[in-house]
């Protein structure tokens, strides 16, 4: 029963703190945050690759161009020495934005809800038939994302 209580949880807003959930062949990590910004501010940040490092702590580069069928390639403070290679696999102005590889998809979502605030919320599923290989390499998901999460709305109510 604890199980399900954090799989509904992990689909509801959660104030800023991250929830993972591991199973035996993949790994769920999944934040949200209020910001007080609207949709076009906080979907400009999102989908400026060069900009990324100047607000989000979590990034330290992105080349490429975050657009429908784009590559890139990131680096971030969880494996400094490490590059992924993203394919941009959604591209829903303002709305849903799907980067991955062939391990996991990263999901992020804008929910308007009609008082000047938006519910960001971020969700990462990596996984497969080789997880239980390889996952316990992978390092926690949780503090970087409600540092994301965090970096994302404070740049976001500035403007």
């Amino acid at each position: 029963m604890l199980l399900m209580t954090t799989i509904i949880t992990s689909t509801h807003a959660q104030n800023g703190k991250a929830v993972t959930v591991k199973k035996t062949f993949s790994r769920e990590t999944s934040v949200s945050i209020v910001i007080k910004a609207s949709p076009a501010t906080i979907w400009a940040l999102l989908t400026n690759a060069k900009d990324y490092p100047r607000w989000n702590s979590t990034v330290t580069s992105i080349e490429g161009k975050i657009a429908m069928g784009e590559k890139i390639k990131l680096r971030s403070t969880l494996d400094a020495k490490r590059t992924f290679k993203l394919k941009i696999k959604e591209f829903d102005t303002e709305k849903r934005l799907v980067w991955g590889d062939g391990q996991g998809n990263r999901i992020y979502t804008l929910t308007h809800n009609g008082d000047g605030t938006v519910t960001f919320a971020m969700d990462e599923k990596i996984g497969g038939l080789m997880f239980p290989m390889y996952g316990s390499y992978i390092p926690p998901f949780d503090a970087s994302f409600e540092q994301f999460a965090a970096d994302l709305k404070k740049e976001a109510e500035k403007h």
